[in-house]
């Protein structure tokens, strides 16, 4: 009696990795880019995901989004001290600008950028990581627990401590500031 022979592992692994591209490339390259800029954001999830295929699945698979974001991060910021003693770093964000909009909605759009930008300058760096997990990549409190390696409850306090203080550095008009830069 003859049997389907069983797919390859490693092709069973390439649709793991496959799968996990599709669903994480976006939230990770804007998690990177949060930390070494657009120009290399690319090729620190490429390590990630290069990374991700030398790992075994078995290791991974239970806790991939942990797992990605944590070596991301790690990628990141070995690329942001390599390249900080290399070369000054220039403001990339300039460069992103709508085609469609007049010169008073992009000169409108590049205040409110810089002002949230300085507001998020003015957080710490776990404040201002959890900030980037929760709403540039889209994480669980659960998840960024576990790429920061603190509790849930302290993620909670982080982001509610965050939020209130850009609250606060941007005045009364933080509502309409960050729902501009999120519909964006």
């Amino acid at each position: 009696m003859e049997r389907d022979p069983q797919p390859p592992a490693d092709a069973d692994d390439r649709a793991f990795v496959r799968a996990a591209l599709a669903r994480y490339e976006k939230p990770l390259l804007r998690f990177a880019r949060s930390i070494v800029g657009s120009a290399h954001a690319a090729d620190v999830v490429q390590d990630t995901f290069v990374a991700l295929c030398k790992a075994e699945r078995s290791e991974v698979e239970a806790h991939l989004v942990a797992w990605l974001f944590t070596v991301c991060k790690n990628r990141a910021l070995d690329a942001h001290r390599q390249r900080r003693r290399l070369e000054p770093l220039s403001d990339e964000e300039d460069d992103m600008e709508s085609p469609d909009s007049g010169p008073v909605s992009q000169l409108e759009r590049r205040q409110s950028v810089h002002r949230i930008e300085a507001a998020m300058a003015a957080l710490s760096d776990p404040q201002r990581q959890a900030v980037t997990l929760k709403f540039a990549a889209g994480l669980r409190y659960k998840e960024i627990a576990e790429v920061m390696q603190t509790s849930v409850s302290n993620v909670g306090v982080m982001l509610h401590t965050a939020l209130k203080r850009i609250k606060d550095e941007l005045g009364p008009d933080s509502e309409a500031l960050l729902n501009a830069r999120s519909a964006q």
